[in-house]
This record gives structure tokens, C-alpha cells and sequence, in this order.
């Protein structure tokens, strides 16, 4: 999998929590040249995988070609900007902000600087999702011009262990929260597969309670699309144990199913350890690592990515739209054209 562009590639890390170790592993088996600042944790990393520590994010970016940012939240923003402002190439861990006007500010930043950004919406490279995604093309084109291909039910759900006990991932107002962390990756997905959205419903249960969320938690998001398509999504952090496990499913206007996951008797394949969120990687074939090759290869071609920085601001804004639903009690129109005023504001 190793290429020349990429094994010339400097990469610098800002973050050291739990996503760092995967997107580490990636980068190597890729042949990079990885660095990390982080304000703690950094040191494990080091010994773990052989990369360099900098102390400075000024020394990161002399050592860096690509900023790739693993850190909570709330300081996305902060540090992309950073990053954009010394002219480098940015990747971003999903949510690209903790909301879509800060979000859209990145992506502004970006295309002035003239950098690429790619938010990483991992899941788009799972294999079942990418699967997901070419049989929804495929039934688009066998269901011709009519439209008796289009995906027109949409069930997508995703479950795990919660994160760690007392972590930021709880505090609403840091950025964290089950829809705006864990269930963005299913809002990018029916995005993906069934186009623009024009209305949002959200419920979570048990509710938050001073923009705190309760441990275990659960939540639906409903989307409603501009063709018609409706899209279900479930979310849950459970206790310590719970395997991650997700799902997928579309039906077409003809009734017929595009797509299923998992098929058939299928059960997870692992127990999460105690605060473990991720679904267990094979570091070849990680989607993390396919996502790293598909970014270093668009970065080097000039071409785009299978996700943009538009996509990464929309899934935001509906993230935005959900938690207003919930707020409000009730459904809420969703405008893509005030999405997209924003990205293109000077």
C-alpha cells in the first residue's frame, strides 16, 4: 500500500487520546513520517510507536507537510486555523467543529489559504458503507429515469460502550454529545446515500440535563430528504461491554432492498474493553489507514476526496438542527442553501 508520495510525507499529529493510536498505525504502514505535540499523553505514543514528540505547535508545523487534528472539540477550530494560517494542509477528526458557523469559518479559512482541508468521516471508507454506497448507484441506474431505484427507507443505527466516565464527550457545551460525536458519522451517511435533507427530528433518552449527558444514553435522529427518502437513525452509548455493533439499511421507491448490513445471523466480532469506543482495526485494512492513503493521495493529485469540506460543515449544521429539534420538541426545517451561503460568505 506504500507510495513514494506518501513515504516522502511528513505528518504531524496534534492530540494523543484514543483515536491517535489507529491514525498512528495507519501512517506508518503507509511509510509517513509521523510527529506529535500534544498537551499530555504525547510520551506513551512515543514509546509505543516510535514517533517524534515536539513541544511546540511552531516546531510541529516546520516538521510537517500534513496537520492531521486527533484533539477534543471545542479546540478543532482553534487549532485548524492554526494550521491553515502557517499554510498547511489539514485533516480533521470528525465534527469538523463544535458547530457548522465555525465549521464553515475552517472551510473558508482553507480555500482563501489556498490548503486543502479533508474532515475524516472515517466510515465512509468501511468496507460494508462503501458497499452501501455503490448499491445505491448501482439501483439508481437499473431503476432509470422514473426513479424506481432511489433509496427511499433509510435505517441506519450504531452502538458502543460509552466513552470513558466524566470525559468531555458528555458536555454538550464542549462539543461533545451522542449526536454530535457518535452519530455524526450515521447523519454523513444518509447524506451520502440520499442527498440533500429538508426537515430534522431528534429525541434522546434519558435527556441531558445542564447540557450534560447521562450515562447510558440513547437517541433517534429522523431525516427527512428532498426526494422523498426518509432516513431513521438510532444511536446508543452503553455501559463498559456493550459491543460495537451498527447497522444499515435501504429500501428502494419500489420497494425493493438496495442494501442490508449486517446480513443474516451476524454478531459483533468483539467485546469492547472498559472505556473502548472503536471497533477493533486490523491496521492494513483499516478504514483509518484507506482514509490516510485516499487524503495523501488527493492532497498530492490536487484531485478531490470522497469526503469535502462541504460534506463536513453539513453534517455539523444537521447536527446543529437535531439538537434545536429536541430543544424545541418538534421537527425542524433544515435549509441546505443557508448551509451553503455560509461556506461561500467572504
Amino acid at each position: 500500500m506504500k507510495d513514494f508520495f506518501v513515504e516522502q510525507l511528513r505528518v504531524g499529529l496534534i492530540g494523543a487520546g484514543g483515536i491517535a493510536g489507529v491514525h498512528i498505525a495507519g501512517w506508518q504502514q503507509l511509510g509517513a513520517h509521523v510527529s506529535v505535540y500534544s498537551r499530555s499523553g504525547a510520551a506513551g505514543l512515543v514509546a509505543r510507536y516510535a514517533i517524534k514528540e515536539v513541544h511546540s505547535l511552531e516546531d510541529l508545523f516546520q516538521a510537517s507537510d500534513l496537520i492531521s487534528i486527533l484533539t477534543p472539540t471545542p479546540s478543532h477550530h482553534g487549532y485548524a486555523m492554526a494550521a491553515i494560517a502557517a499554510g498547511k494542509d489539514v485533516i480533521c477528526e470528525k465534527p469538523l467543529a463544535e458547530n457548522a458557523a465555525r465549521a464553515a469559518e475552517i472551510l473558508r479559512a482553507a480555500r482563501a489559504a489556498g490548503t486543502r482541508l479533508f474532515p475524516a468521516h472515517v466510515v465512509r471508507f468501511f468496507p460494508e458503507y462503501a458497499a452501501a454506497k455503490a448499491a445505491v448507484e448501482a439501483a439508481r441506474r437499473a431503476g432509470g429515469a422514473e426513479g424506481a431505484g432511489e433509496p427511499a427507507v433509510l435505517a441506519l443505527s450504531r452502538s458502543s460502550a460509552g466513552p470513558a466516565e466524566g470525559s468531555w464527550f458528555y458536555n454538550e457545551d464542549l462539543g461533545g454529545g451522542i449526536i454530535r460525536d457518535q452519530m455524526i458519522h450515521d447523519i454523513d451517511q444518509a447524506c451520502w446515500l440520499a442527498g440533500e435533507v429538508i426537515s430534522v427530528e431528534a429525541h434522546q433518552n434519558p435527556p441531558s440535563v445542564e447540557s450534560m449527558v447521562p450515562r447510558p444514553v440513547r437517541a433517534q435522529v429522523i431525516l427527512k430528504h428532498r426526494n422523498g427518502a426518509l432516513s431513521t437513525l438510532h444511536g446508543e452509548w452503553g455501559m463498559d461491554g456493550l459491543p460495537f455493533s451498527t447497522s444499515v439499511s435501504i429500501e428502494a421507491a419500489n420497494g425493493g432492498t438496495i442494501f442490508a448490513w449486517p446480513e443474516g445471523d451476524m454478531v459483533p466480532a468483539s467485546v469492547n474493553e472498559p472505556g473502548d469506543y472503536l471497533p477493533v482495526q486490523d491496521v492494513v485494512n483499516s478504514p483509518y489507514t484507506l482514509q490516510n492513503a485516499e487524503f495523501a493521495a488527493a492532497r498530492a493529485s490536487g484531485e478531490p476526496a470522497r469526503v469535502s469540506p462541504y460534506d463536513g460543515v453539513m453534517a455539523v449544521a444537521l447536527a446543529d438542527a437535531a439538537y434545536a429539534s429536541i430543544a424545541l420538541g418538534r421537527a425542524v426545517e433544515f435549509s441546505a442553501a443557508a448551509v451553503q451561503a455560509l461556506v461561500e460568505q467572504p
